[in-house]
């Protein structure tokens, strides 16, 4: 394969995708974690936050990886997308930082100040999730800010959110047990179909959004070679519904079963989301070639990808094998 100016933004394209879709996925238990907080007894909290201790930080590489890539690989999209997100975007920053200060204070505070860092760790996953979602609605809406556009993006920031919440429960399901386990079964219950509304709005949304994108969904024969995908989601949710129905299992059997399937969903909305604006990064204004920094930029750049990527991969596999299991009790002993 030739890496020039074609075969270039491709492949950082994928790479930035892949990062972003991580990122959607393993932070998004996490933040879903915290989103259950309220719902959640003081010393079920501690269980809670032991199940994502190992992990969320690391979480978080990947998105930093993604705003790098579309930083140094295209650099007037960033400008782009980031000017026109530039609100949403402090609110994430501000999100993420009062969780990390409160996840790290929450265990040093006196035990009189820990439900107020409790609600702190809340209140960040909160602002993180909604601005996420609504960041969304603005990308497949075209980043253009109408009262139509931004009561959309309304509509899937608390999309998000529950989804977030959902796959969090899924996790909880996987990582804890007894009380807990079941607490996370009805949370879960609760939750999925709030993923399956986020999931709906925005797959029904994007084909509207422009003729081009209608064209690749429902011309023939497109329309029956794409038609697996939201078959799948929906088979998914709907064995999803079933599988909650009947957990937790004897032997706890099938307790990785909403986490897998929640994991999956996000996958196939991913990979439709690509398939529609491709190849625009900034929907319907500029491609990924135009976006693009010029090929010798780029080949440098992929060639320190070549090198970090296969680390921060390896260094998430090693973490979440080293910490497999069921959580335990939470200590700072």
């Amino acid at each position: 394969m030739t890496l020039d100016a074609t075969t270039l933004p491709v492949i950082f394209a994928a790479l930035m995708g892949l990062s972003i879709l991580l990122y959607v996925i393993l932070d998004g238990f996490d933040l879903g974690v915290g989103l259950l907080f309220p719902f959640a007894a003081p010393a079920e909290r501690d269980r809670m936050i032991a199940s994502i201790g190992p992990f969320w930080d690391a979480n978080e590489t990947w998105l930093v990886l993604a705003i790098g890539i579309l930083l140094v690989a295209f650099p007037t999209a960033h400008g782009t997308i980031l000017t026109a997100l530039y609100l949403p975007v402090a609110i994430m920053l501000i999100g993420l930082i009062l969780r990390g200060v409160a996840f790290e204070f929450r265990a040093k505070a006196p035990l009189a100040h820990k439900l107020a860092w409790d609600r702190a760790f809340f209140a960040g996953s909160l602002m993180t999730s909604a601005s996420q979602g609504f960041m969304l609605g603005m990308y497949v809406m075209g980043l253009e800010w109408t009262l139509f556009h931004v009561a959309f993006a309304l509509l899937t920031a608390g999309a998000l959110t529950v989804a977030y919440s959902f796959i969090g429960a899924a996790w909880t399901i996987l990582k804890t047990d007894e009380a807990l386990q079941l607490k996370a079964v009805a949370w879960a219950r609760g939750g999925i179909w709030g993923m399956a509304l986020g999931l709906g709005a925005v797959s029904l949304a994007t084909p509207f959004v422009s003729s081009r994108i209608f064209e690749r969904w429902f011309s023939f024969p497109e329309v029956v070679l794409l038609a697996p995908l939201p078959l799948m989601s929906v088979a998914l949710i709907v064995l999803l519904w079933l599988s909650l129905r009947h957990l937790p299992t004897r032997g706890d059997h099938f307790a990785w079963f909403p986490f897998a399937a929640a994991t999956t969903l996000m996958v196939l909305g991913f990979f439709g989301m690509g398939y529609s604006f491709y190849p625009y990064i900034v929907p319907e204004q500029i491609t990924i070639y135009e976006a693009a920094s010029s090929p010798e930029s780029l080949k440098i750049i992929l060639v320190g990808a070549v090198f970090v990527l296969p680390m921060i991969i390896g260094y998430t596999v090693l973490s979440y094998t080293v910490f497999r299991g069921k959580a335990t009790g939470l200590s700072y002993d």
